[in-house]
């Protein structure tokens, strides 16, 4: 009997090392980890008996269930457009299931660049970026670009001859949003006898839409020989800078009928410089403005502002679809222009109670 018990203590051992042993081959991460004593003592010998492949495929997730990971390097939080814009993209990426790695460059180019460079080091599947400026970007789309990583342009573009760097830009046409805000103030003054003297508050030096609505502007003011911009500068698209500018061209001239700010925010700021010097916004001095963010929109529906060019901030959807569309190597076209309007001050106050931005 003790034999015979030895010898059934034995066959029952070796079986064990069997089925041990098959579940240790069937391990797809490698096999260099040993089962857990409670993974083998939980798992029934039963559950094994599945073929390979079906364990497999429950096991690993399917090559579709991978989380897209989006880089998006953003200019920074210089307005209340721009945080508008990065909290369209955050929360579609999140509705689209992406992984998203955000950085913010907080307006230099240097930090944008060595954003970029880290989602290459990644190895992200997607680069979506606004631009500071237009220029000097060739070296890293190249870079992104030998490394297989597709790039998108969001809000902002970029001067490169070379178009394959990146497969498509989203955002506002700016020159046109110049044009419309020129063509307002023609409107406005063409029974005008007397010289229209306009200050211009510029948005970042170098940028593509300050670069943009400057020349949209200038080329159809031009159509009146009475309409005379006077002083132009930088405002750096803030509303402390266009506070602190508007301050000096009011002490520079005497005489300003009109202002355009490339942006809301810094058409507040200047709009605090008036205030301050004991003129009234909107009377003594017309504003036209970019944007129509909320608080331009609230200055304008109290009469501040005259007329606002919108530039829709809410180009999250767009940039997730495109992202998609790349990924599955669909054609998209290379330009993707976002659709927009204006508003007069009675406009935006019919429009503010339902403005999302």
């Amino acid at each position: 009997m003790k034999k015979f018990k030895k010898w059934g203590v034995s066959l029952a051992l070796v079986a064990l090392m069997v089925v041990v042993s098959a579940c240790g081959g069937n391990n797809n991460n490698g096999g260099n980890a040993s089962p857990s004593p409670a993974e083998s003592s939980a798992a029934p010998a039963a559950e094994s008996s599945a073929p390979a492949s079906e364990s497999a495929s429950e096991s690993a997730p399917a090559a579709s269930d991978k989380k897209v990971v989006l880089g998006f390097a953003q200019v920074g939080a210089e307005s209340g457009w721009r945080t508008a814009n990065t909290n369209s993209i955050k929360e579609s990426a999140a509705e689209a299931g992406f992984d998203l790695k955000f950085s913010d460059a907080q307006q230099k180019q240097e930090n944008q660049i060595k954003a970029i460079r880290s989602y290459i080091q990644q190895k992200v599947d997607v680069i979506a970026f606004s631009p500071v400026v237009e220029s000097g970007w060739d070296t890293v789309l190249k870079e992104a670009k030998d490394a297989g990583i597709p790039v998108i342009l969001t809000d902002r573009s970029v001067d490169s001859k070379d178009t394959s760097f990146y497969k498509t830009f989203i955002g506002s046409d700016f020159v046109e949003e110049g044009r419309k805000a020129g063509q307002w103030v023609v409107d406005q003054y063409k029974d005008s006898q007397e010289d229209v003297n306009i200050v211009e508050l510029q948005g970042t030096t170098g940028s593509a839409p300050a670069n943009d609505r400057k020349a949209g502007f200038e080329e159809i003011i031009k159509s009146n020989a009475k309409l005379k911009v006077i002083a132009s500068q930088t405002g750096d698209f803030t509303r402390a800078k266009g506070k602190e500018v508007m301050q000096a061209f009011l002490k520079a001239h005497k005489d300003i009928d009109v202002l355009y700010a490339h942006n809301d925010d810094m058409a507040l700021g200047a709009i605090q410089a008036i205030e301050a010097a004991g003129l009234v916004p909107g009377k003594d001095i017309v504003i036209i403005s970019v944007d129509a963010v909320k608080d331009g929109m609230t200055a304008a529906s109290e009469g501040k502002i005259n007329f606002i060019v919108e530039c829709n901030p809410l180009l999250g959807p767009q940039l997730m679809q495109a992202v998609n569309d790349v990924l599955a190597n669909k054609e998209i076209p290379q330009r993707i222009v976002t659709e927009e309007t204006t508003f007069t001050s009675e406009q935006a106050k019919e429009a503010l109670p339902n403005r999302k931005y």
